[in-house]
C-alpha cells in the first residue's frame, strides 16, 4: 500500500496549451501572445514573457490564462523544469503553449496556494529533476505521468491553508529584504563609480580621438602606445600537451574575471619555455597591464611576475612616465565607454587599430602614484561594503529553499 501521497491524488486534470505559430517578437499587453517558458519560473507569473501570434486566430477558451490557474512548465532547463506559478488575475490576451500546463485541482482536497509551495519544496524538486528527460541541461522535459507522481504531503485543508499563509508571509519578508539588498548593491556600485570619477578629475581617462574630455589642470592627453609598449599574446598549440603544465603563467579569459583590478601572482593555466619558443606568445615583464579585449571585454589586471597571455589580451608595458596601477585603474574607470568600442556579431572585440589609438589622460608620475594611493584606500572601504552586500544577497537567495525545507521536510 502506498503511504506517500502524490500530486495525482488531488488532480482532476492536466490541461495542455497548443503549439502556436509565433513571431520572434514579444506580444503587447493588448494583443494575443503565447507564453514563453520564461513566464513560469520561481518568481511570480510573468505575463509579459509571451510571443506575438502569427496571423489571425480565435483561441479556445481553455487556452486563455485565467485567475487562479496553477501553471507548471513541462519543458525548461534543469533548474526551471517543473516550476510552478499561481496566476493572480485573468489574462485574456495570454495563451498557454504546449510547454505550459494547467493543473486542475480538486479543491476539496488541496489548496492551490499550498500546492504552489509544496511543488517548490526540495522533495518535489528532487523527484522532478530525477525523472526529467533530455540529453542537455539546456532543455529538460517532464511527462504528465511524472507530474502526477510528484510526492507531496497532504495535511488537512485548514493545516494546508495555515502553512501556505505562513510561507506567503515569510516569502514576502524575504522578497522585501532581497529588494532592499539590491538597492544597497546599486548604491554601492554608484559609490564605486563616484570614487573613480573623483579620482580622475571627472574625466573618462582612456579615450580615442577626436573628442576626449578637457583634461584637469596639470594633466594632459598622451597617446597610450607612446608611453607604454603595446603587446598582444598567443596560445601555444593545444595539440601539444608537452607545451602545457610548465612553470610559465599564462593569462587567459577563463581566469581574468577573478583577477580584475588586482596583481596576478600566478595562473592555473601554465605553459613552458618550449610552448613559448614554438608560438608567437611572449613572456612579458612584471608590471605589464593585461586588458581583455574580446568576449569578456574590459577586465584588467597587472602581472606581478613575468608571464604570457592569450591573444585575447592587449598588454601594455609601461614606460617611466606611466604608472601601471594608474593605467589599470584608468581602464577600469573607462570600462563602460571602452566596451562601447567593441564590435562583432558573435564575440564583441576591440581590435588592434582601435587599441593603438587609445589615449590616456594623466598628470605627472608622482601625481599618478598619489592618486593610486588615495584611490586604493577609498576603494578598500567601498569594496568591503560591496563584498558584505554580495554575501547578504547569496544568503537571501538560499532562504526560500531553507524555509520550504523547514515547512515540508518533516
Amino acid at each position: 500500500m502506498r503511504d506517500q501521497p502524490t500530486l495525482g491524488d488531488v488532480l482532476l486534470d492536466i490541461q495542455a496549451g497548443k503549439s502556436f505559430q509565433t513571431a520572434e517578437i514579444l506580444a503587447r499587453p493588448d494583443e494575443l501572445g503565447v507564453l514563453k517558458v520564461s513566464a513560469v519560473t520561481w518568481s511570480d507569473f510573468q505575463p509579459d514573457e509571451a510571443k506575438a501570434l502569427n496571423g489571425e486566430y480565435i483561441p479556445d477558451a481553455n487556452h486563455r490564462v485565467r485567475e487562479g490557474d496553477l501553471l507548471i512548465s513541462r519543458a525548461n532547463t534543469k533548474e526551471f523544469v517543473g516550476a510552478v506559478v499561481l496566476v493572480d488575475r485573468d489574462y485574456p490576451f495570454r495563451l498557454l503553449s504546449d510547454k505550459t500546463l494547467r493543473l486542475v485541482i480538486d479543491e476539496g482536497l488541496a489548496s492551490k496556494e499550498y500546492l504552489l509551495f509544496a511543488l517548490r519544496a526540495p522533495k518535489a524538486r528532487r523527484h522532478i529533476e530525477h525523472y526529467a528527460t533530455g540529453t542537455s541541461d539546456s532543455m529538460r522535459n517532464i511527462a504528465q505521468g511524472v507530474i502526477a507522481s510528484v510526492p507531496i504531503d497532504l495535511p488537512s485543508l485548514p493545516d494546508q491553508l495555515h502553512i501556505a499563509s505562513r510561507l506567503k508571509a515569510q516569502m514576502a519578508e524575504v522578497e522585501a529584504a532581497r529588494h532592499a539588498a539590491q538597492l544597497q548593491r546599486r548604491e554601492s556600485d554608484a559609490l564605486l563609480a563616484a570614487i573613480y570619477r573623483e579620482a580622475f578629475g571627472h574625466v573618462v581617462p582612456i579615450a580615442v580621438p577626436p573628442t576626449p574630455d578637457d583634461p584637469p589642470p596639470g594633466w594632459e592627453w598622451l597617446k597610450l602606445n607612446e608611453v607604454a609598449r603595446l603587446e598582444s599574446g598567443h596560445t601555444p598549440s593545444r595539440s601539444r600537451p608537452d607545451w602545457w603544465g610548465g612553470d610559465v603563467s599564462w593569462v587567459s579569459l577563463t581566469e581574468i574575471r577573478a583577477f580584475d583590478g588586482q596583481w596576478i601572482e600566478g595562473t592555473q593555466l601554465r605553459t613552458n619555455l618550449a610552448g613559448i619558443a614554438n608560438s608567437a606568445a611572449r613572456i612579458l615583464p612584471a608590471g605589464t597591464v593585461c586588458y581583455s579585449r574580446t568576449a569578456s571585454v574590459g577586465f584588467v589586471a597587472i602581472m606581478a611576475k613575468p608571464m604570457a597571455t592569450s591573444q585575447d589580451f592587449a598588454n601594455w608595458v609601461c614606460g617611466d612616465s606611466l604608472d601601471p596601477e594608474y593605467l589599470m585603474h584608468a581602464l577600469i574607470c573607462a570600462r563602460k565607454e571602452l566596451r562601447d568600442l567593441a564590435t562583432g556579431a558573435t564575440h564583441k572585440t576591440i581590435y588592434m587599430p582601435t587599441l593603438e589609438s587609445f589615449h590616456v589622460c594623466a598628470p605627472g608620475i608622482d601625481a599618478q602614484r598619489r592618486i593610486v594611493h588615495e584611490l586604493k584606500q577609498r576603494l578598500g572601504e567601498a569594496t568591503c561594503l560591496r563584498e558584505s552586500l554580495e554575501s547578504q544577497q547569496k544568503e537571501l537567495a538560499k532562504l526560500p529553499q531553507h524555509l520550504l525545507s523547514q515547512a515540508f521536510e518533516y
